[in-house]
């Protein structure tokens, strides 16, 4: 007897989904609980976890395929050795070969390599970092969960491969290659569920919201003192390190109390002021740009605030946030520094009214009590809605962000 397998709940008024992959083919044994199916939602990627143990039997959409809530995904037969091994035999049946007899036994060993090296089981993202790169999937170790391949891997195996000098004994053998590197190909990949979401706000946003950017820049010498003197000890203590993102998260707490308008919200004919600070951080995930909440920043210690955001990138990266994590926020930070960015101007995440970009920290030189010194100088902007929040205030906002992170002590006396 076959044990259904359908659409969970995907969260609050989320009705629909994406086949994003089958994690599990028909014939492979299936254990209680494990992933067996990826949905992509508007927002987060879901696993759809096997309700029985067994065989994976017929699976009734494909990827790229969308289905609703409650909708029938695949059966799931009673069996496991026993099940799996029919389903390896039945490639030979149709050969209906009499001599070949042995060619079941050949064919057991060729299905090990194709279920290592088997695209369907890559994420979308990590299939096009794969063939980007030109990396083989079934050479490189997988450090997501479960040990599924990530974005990250096969960009550090293809950075590996670059540098490595094996590459030139093999340059004869990859000569052939040379041609269809020259040709002018196209590939169209559909895009993911995730991806035409983001689309579909940022351009509304950009419609919608009157957006205006004002930019500052912050000497970043005395949080860099800081965060050298107490990094070893914060770790330590907290099992955590001490990031710039909790200097800027308290930072912007300031700001945000002093300019309640910056932490409101348009709604309808209404405007809706915060008397809390929930802080999305955008975190790039292998499915794209996610910006999980850390709620109560306000409350929070640098501690706290650190753990939450090393909680949510592990969560990020192996596509295991929730509907809940991202729900809400009053207020938006983005740091583009990280992929080396100078400067941006960041669009604000709907409904919200203002997001902080930051970007790179780079030596320039400054002028500091009439003389020309070098300091750590890094760019930030803050992006507005021009209906809620006038120019006196965004730039009070962030003259207040830039103070506070050039004096930390302002964090800890609440100036």
């Amino acid at each position: 007897m076959a044990t259904e397998v359908k659409v969970p709940v995907l969260g609050e008024s989320v009705t629909e989904a994406t086949i994003g992959q089958w994690l599990k083919q028909p014939g492979e044994p299936v254990k209680l609980d494990e992933p067996i199916a990826s949905l992509e939602t508007d927002k987060v990627a879901i696993e759809v976890n096997a309700p029985a143990a067994g065989t994976m039997g017929q699976q009734l959409f494909q990827v790229g395929d969308n289905v609703s809530v409650g909708a029938l995904l695949a059966l799931i037969e009673e069996g496991a050795a026993g099940a799996a091994a029919p389903a390896a035999a039945a490639p030979p049946a149709p050969a209906s070969a009499p001599a070949p007899a042995p060619a079941p036994v050949a064919a057991a060993p060729a299905a090990a390599p194709a279920e290592s090296g088997d695209p369907v089981a890559l994420s979308p993202a990590v299939r096009r970092a794969v063939l980007e790169y030109g990396i083989d999937p079934a050479s490189v170790k997988g450090t997501g969960k479960d040990g599924r391949l990530t974005k990250e891997d096969v960009i550090a195996a293809a950075q590996a491969k670059a540098a490595s000098p094996a590459p030139a004994a093999s340059a004869p053998a990859a000569a052939p290659a040379a041609p269809a590197a020259g040709g002018r190909n196209e590939e169209r990949v559909k895009m993911t569920r995730l991806r035409q979401t983001v689309a579909k706000r940022l351009k509304s946003a950009q419609e919608t919201a009157a957006l205006l950017t004002t930019f500052n820049d912050v000497d970043m010498s005395a949080v860099m003192a800081a965060r050298d003197a107490y990094k070893d000890a914060f770790e330590k203590k907290h099992g955590v390190k001490l990031g710039f993102m909790s200097f800027f998260a308290k930072a912007a707490v300031l700001a945000l109390k002093d300019i309640p308008a910056v932490n409101a919200q348009i709604q309808g004919d209404e405007i809706v002021y915060f008397d809390y600070v929930d802080i999305s951080i955008a975190v790039s995930a292998p499915n794209g740009l996610v910006v999980p909440v850390v709620r109560d920043c306000d409350k929070l210690s640098f501690a706290g605030i650190e753990k939450a955001i090393v909680a949510y990138g592990k969560k990020a990266r192996e596509g295991t946030l929730t509907m809940e994590d991202m729900k809400g926020g009053t207020f938006t930070i983005s740091n583009g520094g990280v992929f080396g960015g100078l400067m941006s101007t960041p669009i604000i995440n709907p409904p919200q009214s203002a997001v902080l970009g930051l970007h790179r920290i780079e030596d320039r030189p400054v002028v500091r009590d009439g003389q020309i010194v070098i300091r750590p100088m890094m760019y930030i902007a803050l992006s507005y809605d021009h209906r809620l929040i006038d120019g006196r205030e965004a730039v009070t906002a962030l003259k207040t962000i830039k103070e506070a992170i050039e004096n930390p002590t302002r964090l800890l006396i609440d100036l």
